[in-house]
């Protein structure tokens, strides 16, 4: 998808939960909406681990972030976490800059 310089792209992180597993998933989307119909088979393109699970459902979202790295810096952070405590995600905020992540202001 090629895009002018000039025109930003938010990127979110969301995390699914699975309807008929005791699962969740986390990963990281410019629309997670379009996602969330790929990982339920409805478009072309889900995660494999999220074939099995299905229907998913988005339970959280974060974001909107500056840029997919930034994006994908918390997805990690979320990923390290467990069940009900990646709904619960928030930003460390570093001491010595007093800075969270970059968000873009809405």
């Amino acid at each position: 998808m090629d895009k002018p310089e000039d025109q930003h792209v938010d990127w979110f992180v969301y995390v699914l939960k699975s309807t008929t597993l005791s699962r969740t998933y986390v990963g990281v989307a410019v629309d997670p909406e379009r996602r969330l119909r790929q990982h339920n088979g409805e478009l072309v393109g889900g995660a494999r681990s999220t074939r099995a699970g299905r229907p998913w459902g988005i339970v959280a979202r974060y974001g909107p972030f500056l840029d997919q790295g930034e994006a994908q810096e918390i997805e990690a952070a979320v990923k390290r976490l467990r069940g009900a405590a990646r709904l619960q995600w928030k930003p460390k905020v570093d001491v010595a800059l007093d800075q969270a992540p970059k968000r873009r202001s809405s």
